[in-house]
């Protein structure tokens, strides 16, 4: 069952100050979160408090080649092996793309997963597998999303950990997965788990979705799918919603919950145009935080940071959604979410090799790289996983599928592998698990399952083994279904 959420002045230590008491009335009668029992009584009494672990998932949309970037097979046959070159990382004996080399400067930082194998080579499908970390897609009905889908892993993290923070436990940016003719997809959100543990979608940017038209990181990293050229566009978004409180609002006289839960619901008709009414109180949660934690307004504010550190991530889309990931775990946000590129970002059936090598490699690798750069240098890497996987890998043939469309080769769909790359949380750095056959196409050793991928993410955010999530009808799951990808923790 989820870890409860304390409300009342009731669970404060001992003798709490007047204070305490303010901050427990202000906060918890807000109905916003806050730290577990034992964490404050731990510190009330001057006693260690064990350190928070979190998890950056980057899903890189659309699904990446395996072969171009992290399982390069520089032996294999002519038709398999594409136009990228292999370089050496700083750990002997593991190679990746000559395009990333800011993450091959990091390897002692990282880990491989060659190995990770599903059935499924649909978008929709693919996705639906890896977001709920199960290749068992019952209930899956349809194209749309059901709440008696499986929840995602980000919204059993978000139920089944304890709130560190104001804002959600689990929260997902920048935008949905949304295809551009089949709608929003299935497998993001809270299915079965209930409406009352979605994550926290923040829909930070108002472009459309139609992938066969732009794609990438936007403004300077932007192109046309089935062109394959440049196609910067300056007028599209990058910000959380516009929602405001009337000014004073945290002045002494509305401090009263009354007074200040009457101004928020005030804005509810505001708050329903960009959220759904399940997602309310969680948008309410976030108004509130927002506008009161001056912390919490910097890390949404990216596009607004220090120039240096625009130009350390990349002052683009790409960039600006791992920024404000590490500040929202800095933060307290236990799982957050980065899905990075809208629908037909890595979905390279054509134009394969220019896109990857002039549009996508760059912001990818720079933003990576600083991401593991900052949770180093913060001290925060050891208790925080960055995952990044697709929701499959490519053919290891390379074609071009549809000449009329595309100028040049791409690579199809592929579920049977794809290399999943790991960093921090425990894990040791500079290791390969598993490996693929020389095509690239099957796990030759180790398979790993999107089970065991979503069980390192619920260990490394330290859910017990024992846990289970409950659905409406108080029915029990597992939250592991599979042990963790072994061989990963040092």
């Amino acid at each position: 069952m989820p870890h409860s959420t304390p409300t009342a002045a009731s669970n404060l230590p001992h003798a709490p100050t007047r204070r305490q008491l303010l901050q427990a009335g202000s906060i918890g009668l807000l109905g916003l979160g806050m730290s577990d029992v034992a964490t404050m009584r731990a510190r009330a009494a001057g006693g260690s408090v064990t350190k928070p672990r979190s998890v950056i998932f980057i899903f890189l949309t659309g699904g990446a080649s395996q072969h171009d970037t992290f399982d390069m097979k520089p032996e294999g046959p002519s038709e398999f092996r594409g136009e990228f070159s292999p370089i050496h990382t700083a750990t002997p004996g593991i190679e990746i793309c000559e395009h990333f080399p800011r993450l091959a400067r990091q390897s002692d930082r990282w880990s491989l997963v060659r190995s990770l194998s599903h059935p499924d080579n649909g978008h929709q499908t693919g996705t639906y597998i890896m977001l709920t970390g199960r290749r068992d897609k019952t209930p899956f009905r349809s194209s749309r999303p059901h709440g008696n889908d499986w929840p995602s892993i980000a919204a059993v993290a978000g139920a089944m950990t304890s709130g560190r923070s104001n804002l959600a436990n689990s929260i997902v940016l920048p935008e949905k997965v949304v295809h551009s003719q089949q709608g929003v997809f299935p497998g993001q959100f809270a299915g079965k788990l209930g409406a009352h543990h979605e994550p926290w979608f923040l829909d930070m940017t108002d472009k459309p979705h139609g992938y066969h038209a732009f794609s990438g990181a936007f403004p300077g990293y932007l192109y046309n799918l089935h062109r394959g050229n440049h196609s910067d566009r300056d007028d599209w978004r990058f910000a959380v919603p516009n929602i405001s409180l009337p000014e004073g609002v945290f002045a002494p006289r509305f401090r009263k919950r009354v007074e200040l839960l009457n101004i928020v619901e005030r804005q509810q008709q505001q708050l329903e145009d960009a959220a759904a009414a399940a997602d309310y109180g969680r948008s309410r949660q976030g108004v509130v935080s927002l506008l009161a934690d001056p912390g919490v307004r910097k890390a949404f504010n990216v596009r607004k940071s220090d120039p240096k550190t625009l130009q350390r991530y990349g002052n683009n889309s790409f960039g600006w959604s791992l920024l404000m990931a590490r500040r929202l775990v800095a933060l307290g946000v236990n799982m957050v979410q980065v899905n990075l590129g809208n629908m037909g970002t890595w979905d390279l059936h054509g134009n394969a090799f220019p896109l990857a090598k002039n549009f996508l490699f760059p912001p990818t690798d720079l933003a990576i790289s600083a991401l593991l750069d900052d949770l180093k240098e913060s001290g925060m890497l050891e208790e925080t996983m960055v995952v990044i996987a697709g929701e499959f890998g490519r053919t290891p043939r390379i074609f071009n599928g549809a000449p009329n469309v595309y100028k040049t080769v791409g690579r199809g769909h592929w579920g049977p592998c794809q290399t999943v790359m790991i960093a921090g949380g425990g894990v040791a750095g500079g290791r390969v698990i598993g490996s693929s056959d020389k095509s690239g196409a099957y796990p030759a050793s180790d398979a790993q399952t999107p089970e065991s991928f979503a069980s390192t993410i619920y260990h490394a955010l330290g859910i017990p083994r024992s846990a289970h999530w409950h659905d409406a009808a108080d029915r029990p799951y597992p939250v592991y279904r599979s042990e963790p990808i072994g061989g990963l923790f040092a």
